[in-house]
C-alpha cells in the first residue's frame, strides 16, 4: 500500500520509493531499501544485497575498453624476483608511450628524412562509435620538412595478440581462413620456400675478414650502398601504407645473452608468424623494451629494383651486420625472417663465446641433455621428440657457459603427410594461434588435407613451443651430455651407431652428411650424397671449422660424447637393402641416453675407422656391422669406397683453412676422416 510520501510497502517487509520524474514523460526512478530481517535486532539490516555499482563507462568505446583486461604474460617468466628496475620504470604512461613511438619512428627513418614518419598506435580502419569530448593522440611528431609523406600518419599495430591478428588477416588479407582446428591458414604468395640465391650480406672491412666467403659459402656479398638503396625502397613502401605491424620480441631464452629484435611488416600473417617464432615478452618486459638490437624490414609484397647493382631477380633478402638490419623485398615467405635471424645469431653469439647450433635438443629426468643434428629426412624431429624426455627445442640453440638454450619461442614444422598417428604432438599443436602456410583445405568444412600438395610440397605450421605438451619452459637446460649426428645413409654402408672420437666428431660435424633417395626430389633414381656444413650450411656466417672448433672445445670442457647414428639403409643400398627399423634406432638412442652404450665392447670398421658396439640391447647384432648385413661383400666394398671418395671430395673446400698460425688442427680433423 502506498503511503503519503510515495513509499510503497511490500508484503515481506521491504519497500521502494517513487521519486519525482526527472523530466516530463520519463518514468519515475525507483530507490529500493532492503527488507527487514525479522531475526535482527535492528530494523533495516541487510540480509541479502545482490546489487552492483553501475558501469563507469559513458560510451560504447569506454565500455569496450573496460571489457579488455591487461594481457597476461604469454611467455612464462624465469624469475620475476630477479628482474631489475630500468630507466623506464619511473616515467609516466604517456611518456613511456611517447618514447616507444619515438623508437618505432626512428626505425622507419629513411635516407631522405633523417627522422622517421609520424606514427600513431591503432588500426586506421577502426572508427570511434561515439566521439569523445577530449580525444588525445599519443604520437611523436618529428621535425621534418613538409611533404606529402610528412602529412600522413603511419598507424602502428604494435605487438597485437593472436586474436587481433586473426581479425586483421581475415578482414584485409586475401587467402586467409580459419580452419576447422582453429588455426589460421594463409598463403605466402609466389614464393613458398626460401630464396638462398637472393640472400646477400654486406661485405665491409670487418665482415670481409670475419665471414666465410667464396666456394661453398652461403654468404653472397653486396656493398653498403646497394643495401641502403634496398632499405630505402622497403622503408618508403612501409611508410606509404596506412598501417604497419610492429613486433618487439626476444631471441635466446638465456636472459644474460638474449637479443632484442624488432620486426616491421605489412601483413598480419607475418606478425603472427613472428609472434610464434620469437620469444614473447611479458607486459613488463615490453614496457621496458627500449631500443632493439636488430631490426627486420619486411616489405616482401614489394619487389626490389632488378636494375639495382647485385640484383638478379625481383627478390632480395639483405643483411647488414654493421647496421644490425635486415631488408626483405619480393618474397612473402615467412621463413626468410626466421632463418635470417638465425644467420644473425650465427654471427653475434660466437663473438660472446657462445656456439650456435642447428639442432634439436631434449632433456631426460636426470637432467641429461642431448643434441640432435640432422638434415631433412634423417629423423631429427622424430627422435628429439620423446614423451619420456622434455623438449628444449626442435631447431635452433645456443651453447654457452650457462648451458644450452633455445633461440626461438616456437616451432616451424613441416606438414606434408602429417597425421595424428605419425606425429601426434605436431598434429595437436595445430589449433588457435597456429599459422598454417600454403595448405589445402575443404571449402565447406575447412578441414585441412595434409596430403594435398597442390600449392607446394613445403607446407608448414608455426606455433608457440608451449603447444607441445612436454616442452620445457623456460627452454633452457644444463650442458649437453651427448651430441648425436644423424645421417640417413641410403648407400647402406654406415653402421647404425658409432662412438666418435673428438676429431671424428669435428669431421662429421663439418661434413654434415645425408643422402637423398628416389622420390625425395624429382629426377633422383639412385642415392645421392648431400653435404651441409655444420648440418646447416645455408645459415652459418663464419667458416665451418670455427664452429667445429667451438663444439670440440665445449664438448671437452663439459664432458660430452659424440655419436654418429645412421637412420638409413642396411644390407644394401636403397632399393636393395632395407631401412633400419625405427624401433631399433630408438633402442640405440635410449642406450645413448642411459649411458649403457659407453660400457659396450667396440670394434673398428674399415675405411671410415668408426668404433661400433658389438651388442646393443634390443637390436639384432648382425646389423650393427654393416658389412655382415650385406650378402654381396664385393658390392659392399665398392659402395663403401665410393661414399668415402665423396666425403673426401666434399672436404677439399676446407683444406686451406687454418686456425691459428699452423694447420695442426686441420690435419687432426683430416686424419679422422675415411682412409682413402
Amino acid at each position: 500500500m502506498a503511503t503519503e510520501n510515495g513509499e510503497v510497502n511490500m508484503a515481506n517487509g521491504g519497500s521502494f520509493t517513487l521519486t519525482a520524474p526527472p523530466r516530463p514523460g520519463a518514468l519515475p526512478r525507483i530507490q529500493t531499501t532492503a527488507a527487514v530481517n525479522r531475526s535482527s535486532s535492528k530494523a533495516g539490516d541487510v540480509c541479502h544485497d545482490d546489487s552492483v555499482p553501475p558501469v563507469k563507462a559513458q560510451t560504447i568505446d569506454e565500455l569496450h575498453s573496460l571489457q579488455k583486461k591487461r594481457s597476461a604474460p604469454t611467455t612464462p617468466k624465469q624469475d620475476a624476483s630477479a628482474q631489475s628496475p630500468t630507466t623506464f620504470s619511473t616515467i609516466s604512461e604517456d611518456e613511456r608511450l611517447r618514447l616507444q613511438l619515438q623508437s618505432i619512428s626512428a626505425s622507419l627513418a629513411s635516407l631522405t628524412r633523417e627522422t622517421g614518419p609520424n606514427v600513431v598506435k591503432g588500426d586506421p580502419k577502426r572508427k570511434p562509435e561515439t566521439p569523445k569530448a577530449q580525444q588525445q593522440h599519443h604520437y611523436f611528431t618529428p621535425t621534418i620538412s613538409t611533404s606529402d609523406s610528412a602529412l600522413k600518419l603511419t598507424h602502428v599495430l604494435y605487438n597485437l595478440s593472436p586474436a587481433e591478428l586473426y581479425e586483421q588477416a581475415i578482414k584485409y588479407e586475401h587467402g586467409s581462413f580459419i580452419t576447422s582446428s582453429g588455426a589460421l591458414a594463409t598463403l605466402s604468395g609466389a614464393k613458398t620456400g626460401r630464396s638462398p640465391k637472393d640472400k646477400r650480406v654486406v661485405k665491409d672491412e670487418d665482415t670481409a675478414e670475419e665471414l666465410w666467403w667464396g666456394k661453398g659459402s652461403p654468404n653472397i656479398e653486396m656493398d653498403e650502398h646497394t643495401f641502403l638503396v634496398n632499405r630505402e625502397r622497403a622503408v618508403d613502401y612501409l611508410n606509404s601504407l596506412d598501417k604497419v605491424f610492429v613486433n618487439d620480441q626476444f631471441l635466446n631464452w638465456d636472459k644474460e645473452n638474449r637479443i632484442k629484435v624488432r620486426i616491421v611488416s605489412a601483413r598480419a600473417y607475418h606478425s603472427l608468424f613472428m609472434h610464434n617464432m620469437c620469444i614473447r615478452p611479458t607486459p613488463d618486459e615490453l614496457e621496458n623494451f627500449g631500443t632493439p638490437d636488430f631490426t627486420i624490414y619486411n616489405a616482401g609484397q614489394f619487389p626490389c629494383n632488378r636494375y639495382t647493382h647485385y640484383m638478379t631477380s625481383s627478390t632480395s633478402i639483405d643483411i647488414n651486420l654493421a647496421r644490425r638490419e635486415m631488408v626483405i623485398l619480393g618474397t612473402q615467405y615467412a621463413g626468410e625472417m626466421k632463418k635470417g635471424l638465425f644467420s644473425v645469431m650465427h654471427y653475434l653469439m660466437p663473438k660472446r663465446g657462445i656456439l650456435t647450433l642447428h639442432s634439436g635438443c631434449n632433456m631426460g629426468k636426470d637432467c641429461d641433455v642431448a643434441l640432435f643434428f640432422g638434415l631433412s629426412g634423417t629423423g631429427k624431429t622424430t627422435l628429439s621428440t620423446d614423451h619420456n624426455r622434455l623438449l628444449i627445442g626442435d631447431d635452433e640453440h645456443c651453447w654457452s657457459d650457462n648451458g644450452v638454450s633455445n633461440i626461438e619461442g616456437g616451432c616451424y614444422a613441416k606438414c606434408v603427410d602429417l597425421s595424428h598417428e605419425k606425429e601426434p604432438d605436431i598434429f595437436n599443436a595445430i589449433k588457435f594461434g597456429t599459422v598454417l602456410e600454403n595448405v589445402v583445405f575443404d571449402e565447406h568444412t575447412r578441414e585441412v588435407d595434409y596430403v594435398d600438395r597442390s600449392v607446394t610440397e613445403n607446407t608448414r605450421a608455426s606455433y608457440p613451443i608451449e603447444y607441445i605438451p612436454n616442452a620445457k619452459i623456460p627452454c633452457i637446460g644444463p650442458h649437453p651430455k651427448n651430441v648425436i649426428l644423424l645421417a640417413c645413409d641410403a648407400f647402406g654402408v654406415l653402421p647404425p651407431v658409432s662412438k666418435l672420437s673428438m676429431a671424428q666428431t669435428m669431421y662429421h660435424f663439418i661434413s654434415g652428411y645425408t643422402a637423398l633417395v628416389a622420390g625425395t626430389e624429382d629426377g633422383i633414381k639412385e642415392p645421392q650424397a648431400t653435404f651441409s656444413a655444420c648440418f646447416g650450411a645455408a645459415f652459418i656466417m663464419l667458416h665451418p671449422i670455427k664452429y667445429a672448433a667451438m663444439l670440440a672445445e665445449k664438448m671437452n670442457k663439459y664432458g660430452a660424447v659424440g655419436w654418429l647414428v645412421n637412420t638409413g639403409w642396411c644390407g644394401g643400398r636403397y632399393g636393395v637393402g632395407s631401412r633400419i627399423k625405427l624401433p631399433y634406432t630408438r633402442k640405440i638412442i635410449n642406450a645413448i641416453h642411459s649411458g649403457s652404450l659407453l660400457n659396450a665392447d667396440y670394434t673398428k670398421t674399415d675405411v671410415f675407422g668408426l668404433n661400433i658396439p658389438t651388442t646393443v640391447d634390443g637390436v639384432p647384432a648382425e646389423i650393427l656391422n654393416p658389412k655382415n648385413a650385406w650378402e654381396n661383400k664385393k658390392i659392399y666394398e665398392e659402395t663403401l669406397w665410393k661414399l668415402a671418395g665423396l666425403f673426401k671430395q666434399n672436404f677439399e673446400v676446407f683444406l686451406k683453412y687454418k686456425i691459428g698460425s699452423d694447420s695442426k688442427l686441420m690435419q687432426e680433423i683430416l686424419a679422422a676422416g675415411p682412409d682413402v
